[in-house]
């Protein structure tokens, strides 16, 4: 319900990077475009909470606190939430040239891949 579309008729990534990391969400078909209109709107949603501080939308998904997240909000100034649509979702870009945030966002994103039981990276 927080994403606004089913969780297991979309395909999530969250894959770590040297700066950061991303979390893509796309729905199975181009042809759903009232549920990539919503992921879409989910990222944008997402990147703005953040930016914010706000990791309450992971906290309801999970029902608890999620790793990482603590030292994000601390360090939100110095990380940057960029959203980009892609053909079938979107993605969230996080980037930081802070090191503590980085670990941070490696951890968000690891705890992220197991509790979705998602991909660090997206098929060839």
């Amino acid at each position: 319900m927080v994403m606004g579309v089913d969780q297991y008729t979309s395909a999530h990534v969250f894959e770590d990077l040297p700066d950061g990391g991303r979390v893509v969400l796309d729905r199975a078909s181009t042809g759903d475009t009232s549920g990539v209109a919503t992921v879409r709107q989910h990222m944008r949603d997402i990147a703005i909470a953040f930016r914010a501080g706000d990791f309450a939308k992971p906290f309801e998904v999970h029902a608890q606190v999620v790793p990482g997240t603590a030292v994000m909000q601390a360090r939100r100034s110095g990380i940057a939430y960029d959203v980009i649509d892609r053909p079938r979702g979107g993605e969230v870009r996080i980037r930081s040239t802070d090191p503590a945030a980085v670990a941070a966002i490696h951890e968000f994103l690891a705890f992220q891949r197991s509790g979705h039981h998602a991909a660090a990276h997206e098929p060839p």
